[in-house]
């Protein structure tokens, strides 16, 4: 199967080394806690993990692809780990019946296990005044699907949906809290967890202001950095004043509370916030941010702000890289299986672009070349940091294929007369 010589090579396609990545005990942990395997005798949890992350790194569209592209030859199906290629109902049935939480536990599971190698290749710019802390950036994304097919994700009269609800940490600038929900649940409703440990760093979008929740939090010494509200009434209680050194781009910085009848309701009329207003560059407005924090610098509430763009690009970069837009099943197991597995593909591949690439990557970049060389026997090392954009030149001179001494021109040509007559 291989189509280099072995010596740049490892005996393993490139696929079956990623998977390797996965310690066999994690998996095992995982299969075991929800029975997985359990009168399975030939599609189990890993012959599902395997086809599916061959549909996720080569772009997939439908399960005859992931079948033919396994079943290329028998080296390659033995090199992957496997007793046969998955034939297309036999995945249709895995989809429909084998529990998503497997892949769900899987990957956190392995967020854990890998947890201290990513944060130490940390490759974001660090708040100094918030160094050490746990910031948790909280947004969701919203995926169409066809109404028709995927019925049990209503989100308005004739289009579904989906929403990916994800809790970003920004240590480990990983998503590490995920929730699938159908389109329709509105943002403030999509997490099962609101309220997190004391000292933790919550940023949010104004989907996510809500009066009773800023009180539980403040209560529970959570910290957060939200978007305010345009029709928020309040009044200043003072305005904080500004260091000489103080960014341009910050406007203003008041200590205010909430006056309205709701504010009035919740009791939260009798907390004092904090209010800075930004200016943005790019769009050209002012950004009005609510915190409960009166110790960092408006600078640094600003910077926290603008630390959802990660959340925003990793996004972005899932559904551009990876299959979360088009599904192989159209059950609520399949889709939420499917995104499971996108995501231990992006935990994987980032492992391997911030540990093993001796180069800064862009991850689309990154994770194209993978695609590339997927079913090549090359080693990680070797396609991480071997293996770059532009022309190559070989040292030995090619065979002129119209020299009398090349008679494989002529013999194709023979070989078509004859195909033809």
């Amino acid at each position: 199967m291989g189509l280099f010589r072995r010596t740049k090579n490892n005996s393993k396609p490139l696929l079956r080394q990623i998977i390797d990545l996965i310690p066999p005990f994690i998996l095992k942990q995982s299969i075991d806690k929800y029975k997985s395997d359990k009168y399975c005798s030939r599609y189990k949890t890993y012959d599902h993990l395997v086809s599916q992350m061959f549909g996720q790194l080569n772009k997939c569209l439908t399960l005859e692809d992931i079948s033919t592209g396994i079943g290329v030859s028998e080296t390659y199906i033995r090199d992957l780990g496997l007793q046969q290629s998955p034939a297309r109902s036999t995945m249709g049935d895995g989809n429909k019946k084998r529990n998503w939480q497997v892949f769900e536990h899987l990957y956190h599971r392995l967020i854990a296990h890998y947890q201290r190698v990513l944060v130490a290749k940390h490759q974001g710019r660090i708040i100094e005044e918030i160094k050490h802390k746990v910031v948790c950036i909280n947004d969701s994304t919203t995926i169409s699907l066809c109404l028709n097919l995927f019925n049990w994700a209503k989100f308005r009269t004739a289009k579904g949906g989906i929403k990916i609800h994800t809790g970003w940490d920004d240590t480990l600038m990983l998503p590490t809290v995920i929730n699938i929900t159908p389109a329709a649940l509105h943002d403030s409703k999509g997490f099962k967890q609101r309220i997190y440990e004391a000292g933790t760093i919550i940023v949010e979008d104004r989907g996510y202001y809500d009066f009773q929740l800023m009180k539980d939090r403040s209560a529970a010494d959570n910290h957060f950095v939200t978007r305010m509200k345009d029709n928020a009434v309040f009044e200043i209680i003072k305005h904080r004043e500004q260091p000489d050194d103080k960014e341009e781009h910050i406007i203003c910085d008041q200590e205010i509370q909430f006056t309205g009848t709701q504010a009035v309701n919740t009791g939260i009329n009798s907390y004092a916030f904090r209010k800075v207003v930004v200016y943005d560059e790019q769009k050209g407005r002012t950004i009005e941010l609510i915190t409960n924090n009166f110790e960092w610098s408006a600078d640094t509430v600003s910077e926290l702000y603008k630390r959802r763009w990660q959340i925003e690009t990793f996004f972005k970069t899932l559904k551009q890289n990876l299959q979360v837009k088009t599904f192989t099943g159209t059950s609520e197991n399949a889709v939420k299986a499917q995104i499971y597995i996108a995501l231990i593909c992006y935990l994987l591949l980032e492992l391997l672009r911030r540990n093993t690439c001796k180069e800064s990557h862009a991850f689309s970049n990154f994770t194209e070349k993978i695609r590339i060389c997927l079913s090549h026997y090359l080693s990680l090392d070797y396609v991480c940091n071997r293996i770059f954009q532009g022309a190559k030149t070989i040292t030995l001179k090619p065979p002129d294929l119209f020299s009398p001494q090349n008679n494989s021109l002529s013999s194709n040509n023979n070989s078509l007369k004859l195909l033809f007559h």
